[in-house]
């Protein structure tokens, strides 16, 4: 385990109470099922900075995420912001390990709080045995608390004292960044070029008191506070492609890069709105533009235009503008029109929650429209996912000539995750039109076949040109009010839906093949669902989980899953609606008749953790990720106590 906490650390601190403070036990370090920041080499380790919005806590915790990457480390991040632009309490939790991670961690090992509130709201996010490092100028912690080791650091005045008094306190975040890459043995030199590079292109002063702020911090001496600092171990990877680290956002609009797509139009609102800003920079470099419209409308039109032109377009928003833009959806599924459209959800309905997650737009994006409207709906996993599913939402949009709905939501947007980078020599596409001349007898429209539209400008060597409309039509385009025909044709482009889900392919079932409980989920829900059914299956629980990426269509074959389980449950970010399930639980059961199908959901605007999950699916057995209790048992309906559930939203910045 190596050497503890310097039993004398509190010796340091302002208040004479704190020399009565004493290390953690080693009871403590049992209860934990991972390493924890008290050996010297660690192999995973959560960081939460804990503070206002307007401090940059994002911008410090971004670095330490970027190194990691940089650094062939696993790692994942969670934040959440105020909704107001006066800004408000925020935080930015980092999970950085050598090994596999796939959630942001259900506890901190290592707390900052800047403020006193930071401190009041967090420390119980704080394991037992963990670090808080707190701003001594602006906080007063409860020295007789002997659950954690305390290290009072005045931030705020040797940032000031740092930097000079004009600089006031504004770059105490990367004075902290400092501090952290000492405690935990960072690369200094790739901390440096990552502060370089962020504040390339600014004055040279910004990026020198950067730098003094970073070096200020890394000099501070920990010594006397902790006996030693920490650092990671690290497992080379073998032959594998180098990592790169990006968010969510970022991944799914170069993924539409790479897919082909080189126009397109959109509207701001959060949390899309980096999407944009990302398109707006790199499509011209392609040869492309994105364009922002007067409003949602307007953006969805001029992305049917491109499309209707030969190329491949995308419009997107969040969930209130997807509803503005379901009509001209709805058009894109009459005429058959490829269109990608993505929408990055949040809390709603109306305005709602704006920079808060939910997954409650899944029904509005299958069923938004009036009339049977065919398209097709993918959701991503993880930020990796963001890349590739963007890139088969473009494949699917070309080769059925369907709108494409991608969901996501803020966790995904705004979550950094390192992953192996893109092998493009392989995954580039080609997004010209093909202006071949077409013979004589093309139909678009044809009830054989799969639509597939001639751009305008191609030759057709009969002479006669298609038509593309929004009214019901025959084969070759031309409106129509034939009932014959209306029904062949809603029969038509139901059955190119029906061919696709023929050859999507079962989710790989993670866990146990045969036993009591599945658990399905979709969308960001995927490491906390892997997580609780890893640790459900280490206390003997006979569980297994899938994920579905494809969700309208669903894959064929899914049934002979759900056979092997006597229990089977969604776990979703939606409210359980009238009848008792998710979003997701609702089609399921339409689709399969299985009663055994129930849900377990939530809307309180934050991401699950891995307890709340098995807390929900295992009523009264699990009360931490530790292990069984009979202490704090749950509800029968998994709900937490409304007191706890308020407190923790409150907490993480919601409420």
């Amino acid at each position: 385990m190596g050497d503890p906490v310097n039993p004398d650390v509190a010796a340091v601190q302002r208040s004479a109470a704190a020399d009565k403070a004493t290390p953690p036990t080693a009871t403590a370090a049992s209860q934990s099922d991972r390493a924890d920041l008290r050996p010297e080499n660690i192999q995973d380790a959560v960081i939460r900075l804990a503070g206002n919005s307007q401090d940059g806590i994002q911008t410090a915790g971004a670095f330490l995420a970027r190194l990691a990457g940089r650094s062939d480390q696993d790692v994942m991040t969670y934040m959440t912001i105020p909704s107001t632009i006066s800004g408000g309490p925020s935080i930015f939790q980092v999970r950085i390990g050598s090994g596999e991670v796939l959630s942001a961690g259900d506890e901190a090992d290592f707390l900052v709080a800047f403020y006193q509130h930071s401190y009041q709201d967090h420390l119980d996010f704080l394991k037992e045995g963990g670090v808080l490092l707190y701003d001594s100028d602006n906080v007063e912690p409860n020295l007789d608390d002997k659950r954690f080791v305390y290290v009072g650091v005045p931030i705020t005045g040797l940032t000031v004292e740092a930097l000079g008094g004009t600089a006031k306190d504004k770059g105490k975040n990367i004075f902290v960044l400092g501090l952290i890459s000492k405690i935990f043995s960072l690369d200094v030199e790739k901390l440096k070029k990552l502060i370089s590079e962020k504040f390339a292109g600014k004055d040279e002063s910004i990026v020198n008191t950067a730098l003094m702020a970073f070096q200020a911090g890394y000099a501070y001496p920990v010594g006397k506070v902790l006996t030693h600092q920490y650092q990671f171990e690290h497992i080379p990877k073998t032959g594998g492609r180098a990592q790169i680290t990006m968010d969510g956002n970022q991944a799914l609009a170069y993924g539409l890069i790479a897919g082909g797509v080189r126009y397109g139009a959109g509207y701001p609102i959060t949390p899309w709105s980096s999407i944009m800003e990302v398109l707006r920079r790199e499509l011209p470099k392609y040869g492309g533009i994105f364009v922002q419209a007067e409003d949602e409308l307007g953006a969805v039109s001029l992305s049917l235009g491109f499309s209707y032109a030969g190329y491949l377009a995308v419009t997107g928003s969040a969930g209130p503008g997807i509803s503005l833009k379901s009509e001209a959806i709805g058009w894109a599924s009459m005429a058959e029109m490829p269109l990608i459209i993505c929408n990055i959800q949040r809390g709603g309905p109306s305005t709602g929650l704006p920079t808060n997650v939910e997954q409650s737009d899944l029904h509005q994006a299958i069923f938004g429209s009036h009339g049977d409207s065919p398209r097709v709906v993918l959701a991503a996993a993880t930020v990796e996912d963001c890349f590739y599913i963007a890139i088969e939402a473009a494949r699917i949009a070309r080769k059925y000539s369907t709108p494409v709905l991608i969901l996501s939501d803020t966790s995904l947007a705004t979550r950094i995750e390192a992953f192996d980078e893109p092998d493009l020599s392989k995954l580039i596409v080609d997004p010209k039109p093909d202006l071949t001349p077409r013979e004589g007898g093309f139909k678009p429209y044809d009830l054989e076949k799969i639509t597939q539209h001639v751009p305008p400008g191609t030759r057709m060597l009969d002479g006669k040109y298609p038509l593309v409309t929004g009214l019901e039509h025959d084969e070759h385009g031309h409106p129509t009010g034939s009932p014959k025909l209306h029904m062949a044709m809603t029969a038509k482009r139901r059955k190119k839906l029906q061919k696709l889900a023929e050859e999507i392919p079962v989710p790989e079932v993670y866990g146990d093949e045969n036993g009591d409980t599945l658990l399905v989920g979709w969308g960001s829900t995927y490491g906390p669902i892997h997580d609780a059914a890893k640790l459900a299956r280490e206390h003997g629980e006979r569980i297994g989980a899938f994920h579905l990426r494809h969700l309208h269509p669903l894959p064929n074959g899914l049934e002979k899953i759900f056979k092997n389980f006597k229990r089977i449950v969604t776990v979703e970010m939606n409210d359980q609606g009238l009848y008792g399930f998710g979003q997701l639980g609702t089609i399921l059961r339409a689709r399969y008749c299985e009663p055994k199908i129930e849900s377990f959901t939530k809307t309180d605007g934050l991401t699950f953790r891995v307890k709340e999950i098995l807390q929900g699916v295992f009523p009264g057995k699990f009360v931490s990720v530790r292990g069984y209790s009979p202490n704090r048992p749950v509800g029968s309906n998994g709900e937490q106590d409304v007191k706890i559930a308020r407190a923790e939203s409150i907490t993480q910045g919601v409420g």
